[in-house]
């Protein structure tokens, strides 16, 4: 059976400065990001003592390309058009900030001390598996086999990279030196979670996009002060709150089913009632 014909889009190379120059800067946040972990490696291997400031560096460019990522999508349903250009240039982005990075971050903080290569295998299980979702979301974006759903089925891959870098980062902050951290359960700890959120990308776990949220979007008094503190709790406990914010988004999926239609609602309400607008990508697959 053939494939469904490619739907036409009018200048399908057009650029959108806005929403592509947030892609890019994902892209070279994610290319800082393995620089750093390099350099941390070789600081590392040299018995400097300022080798952990590599890591923290990148694992602040990982965190940095999410919020890009976050940005990308907001930005282009100002121009209210389609863009494949952006779509493709955004996966490619995603494989280096959210594939490459994440990966050879642990692997170069723990899994390389796992013996018969086990380390290796699990950072390059959770990178093909973050490529993968990737390829499959173009494929149903390019032949629009969405549902319309603002929904994503498992566990997207920038929260999947957001997880892991921000629980390496507590994981280092708690640790004095290395030896510390070669004797402590953080590997074994880093190892599983890797391992886990590579089934958890392709899980049948439901999570809300949060793609209507925009700058028309209005809060309530309550939400609205609830929102600057949680800011304000992100930007004075740095080092622990983004694990906080990632693991629960995690626990929300599995909490979902078990809602009410009205604490769902209460939640997400500021998601968008009508169809989602086709804008720097598609609304993404219930396959996604």
């Amino acid at each position: 059976m053939s494939p469904p014909p490619t739907p036409r889009v009018d200048n399908p190379a057009r650029i959108f400065l806005l929403p592509n120059l947030m892609t890019a800067g994902n892209l070279i946040f994610g290319f800082l990001a393995v620089l750093k972990i390099f350099e941390g490696s070789i600081e590392r291997e040299k018995g400097g003592p300022d080798w952990a400031h590599s890591y923290y560096f990148s694992i602040y460019c990982i965190l940095a390309a999410c919020v890009c990522d976050l940005l990308d999508g907001r930005l282009a349903r100002l121009g209210g058009k389609e863009s494949p250009f952006g779509r493709e240039f955004d996966s490619l982005a995603d494989v280096v900030s959210f594939g490459v990075a994440p990966a050879l971050l642990v692997f170069k903080i723990v899994l390389y001390e796992i013996p018969h290569q086990i380390g290796w295998l699990i950072a390059g299980t959770y990178l093909l598996f973050g490529a993968l979702r990737l390829a499959r979301f173009n494929i149903a974006a390019t032949y629009n086999l969405g549902t319309g759903t603002r929904n994503f089925t498992g566990f997207p891959i920038p929260a999947a990279a957001g997880l892991i870098s921000s629980i390496t980062l507590l994981i280092i902050s708690n640790y004095q030196n290395e030896s510390e951290l070669a004797s402590g359960l953080g590997g074994y700890a880093l190892a599983a979670l890797m391992v886990f959120l590579s089934c958890m990308m392709f899980s049948k776990f439901e999570y809300p996009s949060f793609k209507g949220f925009n700058w028309r979007t209005q809060f309530s008094l309550p939400k609205f002060v609830g929102a600057v503190l949680l800011l304000l709790l992100c930007v004075i406990y740095y080092w622990w709150m983004p694990a906080v914010m990632f693991v629960s988004y995690l626990l929300y999926g599995f909490l979902r089913p078990f809602l009410s239609r009205a604490w769902r609602k209460e939640i997400e309400e500021d998601e968008e009632d009508e169809a989602p607008e086709h804008l720097h990508g598609p609304p993404p697959s219930p396959d996604l």
